[in-house]
């Protein structure tokens, strides 16, 4: 893999499983950009996010820490993101996306030079009513592939011609409620139904899984998949873009998704907090400056390891807790581990689990008794080495955070809300 790229890209995209795009084996076409690019960059086969929902997940991603240190009790960003570290070598760094959960409202915003949230803080209020009112009226709660893309390339553009950029992409549009345009939909069914009932049939299969019918589990699918279509066409549609400008080819390309979802397969609907395969397996496909042959790569990797590999192609000096993918082959002995917190009744516990070469293991930990209690582990050694894992992040546990637990901006709890995260 050529070093020191001129540039630095991240494309993820939230709550995209890889197990549903066609370069993943999926019976259905849903990925042919994402499958050419795939065809001259690097695919590892066995990606794991670091955990199963975007609160712990994506700080992960931008810090190359586990969710237990990136993110305080109360979920804002508590180390240093690579976008700082990038920014101490000379890079611009912009990050563009509409998730209120890794918004400036957590500190998100730390290390970059432009930061678009798609929220409206810091605007005159009369401006951020008018826009809350359109955005109503428009059904919208998050920005769509195509102002991510307007926003960033424009950011781009207004960059010097030799400056070195860090730039991050998150696209919302694979996240439920499901609403992709009647064009897709009809890729995989006879008629498109409406945003309003996609909206409903979505919070049901949160709220009462067990209600959802094979018929209406088949629709949920087809309308994540006509997400997935529409998606792809979107980030061809920037690759496009960084090619026309000559970027491109100087660039270190990295897509990949902040974590899964869940269409029934454990009785559950959505992105909850466990760490079966479904919300956690996702794609991660890295494209070297001048490209690659088109190389599989099985062994386990993380999300974790995104930092670590920015940080010696780039080469800082940095503390991730992840290891390059760029030293990663298929003869690397290599066991990666995922953590989520529990929720609502739950919230005493830490999920933990694995993954190596010869299979998984599971574990919860009561965080009031400190006791384990294991499942599904492929085999014992598999079990000692995930509690010996355990036992070293108990150790690391900061205790209660410091920081203070501030209201939450009132935009941000509609969009949490519209997103099925809140009733």
């Amino acid at each position: 893999m050529r070093t020191e790229p001129d540039h630095v890209i991240l494309l993820s995209a939230d709550a995209l499983r890889a197990d549903h795009l066609s370069c993943y084996g999926y019976h259905r076409d849903t990925s042919p950009i994402l499958d050419e690019l795939a065809a001259e960059s690097i695919r590892f086969t066995r990606a794991y996010s670091a955990s199963s929902h975007t609160r712990e997940a994506v700080p992960s991603l931008l810090t190359g820490e586990y969710p237990d240190v990136a993110v305080d009790d109360n979920y804002r960003l508590a180390t240093e993101t690579i976008a700082s570290r990038l920014s101490e070598e000379g890079f611009a760094t912009g990050g563009f996306h509409s998730n209120p959960f890794v918004s400036r409202a957590y500190g998100f915003d730390q290390g970059f030079d432009e930061f678009d949230d798609d929220l409206h803080f810091g605007q005159h209020k009369l401006v951020a009513l008018a826009q809350r009112a359109l955005d109503k009226l428009r059904n919208r709660h998050y920005a769509r592939a195509e102002e991510i893309n307007e926003r960033s390339l424009s950011w781009v553009d207004s960059l010097d011609d030799d400056d070195r950029f860090f730039l991050w992409n998150h696209y919302m549009d694979t996240h439920g409620p499901y609403e992709p345009p009647a064009e897709y939909q009809r890729l995989y069914r006879d008629e498109p139904v409406s945003d309003g009932e996609a909206q409903s049939l979505y919070q049901r299969a949160i709220d009462d899984p067990e209600s959802i019918t094979d018929d209406e589990r088949q629709l949920l699918i087809d309308l994540y998949d006509a997400e997935i279509r529409y998606n792809d066409e979107r980030i061809g549609e920037f690759l496009e873009a960084l090619r026309d400008r000559g970027v491109l080819e100087d660039s270190l390309l990295i897509v990949t998704a902040d974590h899964g979802d869940a269409f029934g397969e454990h009785g559950y609907y959505e992105h909850p907090r466990y760490l079966h395969d479904e919300i956690t397996h996702v794609p991660m496909v890295v494209r070297p400056p001048g490209g690659a042959d088109g190389e599989e790569v099985s062994t386990p990797v993380s999300t974790v390891d995104i930092a670590a590999t920015l940080e010696e192609i780039v080469g800082i000096h940095g503390d991730s807790e992840g290891e390059s993918l760029v030293s990663v082959t298929d003869d690397t002995d290599r066991t990666v581990f995922l953590q989520a917190r529990g929720e609502d009744a739950d919230s005493h516990l830490r999920r933990y689990s694995l993954r190596a070469p010869e299979g998984a293991c599971f574990c919860d930990r009561d965080q009031e008794s400190g006791s384990l209690e294991f499942a599904e582990c492929a085999n014992r050694s598999l079990r000692t080495e995930l509690g010996a894992h355990v036992e070293t992040r108990v150790r690391l546990e900061n205790g209660e955070s410091d920081s203070e637990d501030d209201e939450v901006d009132e935009e941000i709890e509609r969009r949490l809300t519209a997103l099925g995260y809140k009733e």
